[in-house]
């Protein structure tokens, strides 16, 4: 007599709360498992995030993580903007917690840059209007997202983007959910004042929004090194080096990674700078490639938004200017700093003629980087040699810039808009707080640019060729005695 086979016993879908059938892993990350599941009573699909924290973390420490992913699911809950991920409900069931999201059918921008390398701008432009505005609903909710980074940023194949992971979110008006000491967030991504042990605001969200846009377009992090210290020393001493933004693009790109959060662009102000750029006519040549030649992304047209008409200005009539350089000045000079340190009419108080440097121009070379100081003032054939900060002194360089990235065919501006873009950003950086002093009105400023032959210089040969200085100095024209610039 033969015995019966047994058959293994099926095993059955767990179902969470009696409602939400778990049907398969998505992802599994630091703060736990995302499943794809299905709610029974809706009839659709979610996705849900289980926390699952590992064995050994002391009890103060996991009351900490779990209350923080529980703030994930308060905070997201009260966004409300096409580019974040929706939250629909949070279920407490035999000790352990789940959040219940919308289900973002999408990869993430460091997986789509992964697979096929650096982004064409137009594409990364549109990635840009979104996320600046899932930014803004939770900022203006008083909420900071703190972890901006290419891993939490999902692209749908119709191009639409997701900000994923308020798990590390903070309300601005809460108490800190972190142990003493720790810093949340990824090193890479991370802006410098939180290296610097101060609260996340919200612009450290768009630094690291900056930071993450450079590695689209760019196809590498900035920042990345070997090891976080190293990486965290480039963050806070390592001004990035744009290859392939140009434009609007990296004009918005540096305008975001701007070290001092006085001087970066607020999001509105990054906002407008690209809704122009779009609004401009496309280029000959069409949409923008993948350079291999097998891969190419879609263009997808920005978010709708509210289109911002820029002032009028007589020196942006009759422009001939080329390329990228036309569109980083155009979103530049039409008024993005507004409600800064912008002027249409008059110039701001303290601010002096441009002065050039390099073949033809007022000075011979200049080679002082920001922060430095120099023992000569500024003057037709003057040679300026770097001096200390802690002796006297006759100038110190508060700010300088290089927007128009690294091309060596890059066509030279011309003067009027190079002038323009030169007096704009130091003004906006004059009136930050990257300049200490007590009494600005004893002070004036000029910017350093470079001539043409300067410019038409490749780029390779050296870095400044095209970098824009700005330089103050006591009105009296006495020696300075300290260092002014936070820096």
């Amino acid at each position: 007599m033969t015995g019966q086979q047994s058959t293994p016993p099926v095993r059955q879908p767990r179902v969470i709360a009696g409602r939400y059938t778990l049907l398969a892993e998505l992802g599994r990350g630091g703060m736990g498992v995302v499943w794809r599941a299905q709610d029974n009573v809706i009839g659709r699909q979610v996705a849900i995030k289980e926390l699952h924290l590992p064995d050994g973390i002391a009890h103060e420490e996991r009351r900490v993580l779990e209350e923080r992913v529980l703030r994930e699911a308060r905070t997201a809950g009260r966004l409300n903007d096409p580019a974040i991920v929706t939250v629909f409900d949070v279920v407490a069931e035999n000790g352990m917690t789940y959040i219940v999201m919308e289900l973002v059918e999408a990869t993430t921008l460091s997986a789509l840059v992964a697979q096929h390398g650096p982004m064409p701008q137009d594409r990364v432009a549109s990635i840009a209007l979104q996320a600046l505005s899932a930014l803004e609903t939770a900022h203006q909710a008083g909420i900071v997202h703190r972890d901006v980074k290419p891993g939490n940023l999902m692209i749908t194949p119709n191009g639409r983007v997701k900000l994923a992971d308020f798990g590390i979110a903070q309300a601005v008006d809460d108490p800190r959910l972190t142990t003493s000491g720790s810093l949340i967030g990824s090193p890479a991504y991370m802006a410098p004042e939180r290296i610097h042990g101060h609260e996340a605001a919200p612009a450290a969200d768009l630094w690291s929004l900056g930071a993450t846009l450079c590695f689209a377009v760019e196809g590498v992090n900035p920042y990345e090194r070997s090891t976080t210290a190293s990486t965290l020393h480039a963050i806070m001493s390592e001004p990035p080096r744009l290859a392939r933004a140009h434009g609007a693009l990296g004009a918005v790109v540096t305008g975001l990674l701007m070290t001092d959060p006085a001087a970066r662009l607020t999001g509105p102000q990054a906002r407008a700078m690209l809704e122009r750029a779009a609004a401009q006519p496309t280029p000959p040549g069409g949409v923008p490639r993948h350079p291999g030649g097998t891969v190419s992304y879609t263009q997808h047209a920005p978010m709708p938004t509210q289109q911002v008409k820029a002032p009028a200005r007589p020196w942006l009539r009759n422009l001939a200017i080329g390329g990228a350089a036309a569109a980083a000045l155009l979103v530049f000079t039409g008024g993005v700093f507004a409600g800064r340190a912008a002027f249409t009419e008059s110039p701001p108080e303290g601010l002096q003629p441009v002065v050039t440097f390099g073949s033809g121009g007022a000075l011979p070379d200049f080679s002082l980087s920001s922060g430095y100081c120099g023992d000569n003032f500024l003057g037709p054939t003057v040679k300026v040699n770097s001096a200390s900060c802690e002796d006297n002194h006759s100038i110190q360089v508060f700010a300088s810039s290089n927007p128009f990235g690294s091309a060596d065919d890059l066509a030279y501006p011309g003067d009027a808009q190079l002038h323009a873009f030169a007096n704009e950003f130091c003004s906006l950086s004059f009136a930050s707080s990257l300049v200490t002093a007590t009494d600005k009105t004893a002070l004036v400023y000029a910017p350093v640019v470079p001539t043409a032959a300067n410019w038409r210089r490749q780029y390779a040969d050296t870095k400044t060729s095209r970098e824009v200085f700005c330089v103050l100095w006591n009105k009296d024209s006495t020696q300075l005695t300290e260092k002014l610039v936070d820096r």
